[in-house]
């Protein structure tokens, strides 16, 4: 190989490298992260949308209205939820609520990192209860259900064929109601 296909070579390698570290964060985005999830009971508002002013203006240009995205107003596992019925203003992370689910999970389990990432208390009480009811891994359900985003009777199904699935994730949403119910009301 000469000195100039050596260069060529490694300038190739650099450039690919630098490309990569650019075009990453692009692609490995992802619809929905922790920090921008959008709570099932309270809209959250920023400092910046409580200082726009009401006239339509911000010092930066037009106020864009956000068009709402499906994926976030809606998960699938909450289809079976009573139209206009209020879902109960418990966060998943409520200690009262990590208290009752932990007999459900393992000795020892960290409370916080199970109850990360889920969009509601019922949904994290549904997935506990599930799990415990099925002999499936928590934490196998749970990434079903909030990486991929499944329902919980198509999780149930997927990890545990053998099992009424339909019955299974209706107990369980059922026990995740009662104890959400007991939060609330005791």
């Amino acid at each position: 190989m000469t000195w100039a296909k050596g260069i060529a070579l490694v300038m190739a390698f650099v450039g690919a490298v630098a490309l990569g570290v650019f075009i990453g964060p692009h692609v490995t985005h992802r619809d929905q992260t922790s920090t921008d999830m959008v709570s099932s009971t309270a809209p959250a508002t920023t400092a910046a949308e409580q200082s726009e002013p009401k006239h339509g203006r911000t010092a930066h240009g037009p106020v864009r209205a956000k068009k709402p995205n499906p994926a976030k107003t809606a998960p699938a596992w909450t289809a079976a939820r009573a139209p206009g019925a209020t879902p109960p203003e418990v966060p998943a992370a409520a200690p009262a609520l990590h208290e009752r689910l932990k007999p459900l999970l393992k000795k020892g389990a960290d409370m916080g990192k199970a109850a990360e990432d889920f969009n509601s208390a019922e949904q994290f009480a549904a997935v506990a209860h599930a799990a415990r009811n099925t002999d499936i891994p928590f934490m196998l359900l749970k990434d079903r259900t909030v990486n991929e985003r499944k329902n919980l009777e198509e999780a149930i199904r997927e990890l545990k064929p053998d099992a009424n699935a339909a019955a299974e994730a209706r107990t369980a949403r059922e026990q995740a109601k009662a104890d959400i119910s007991a939060l609330t009301t005791g």
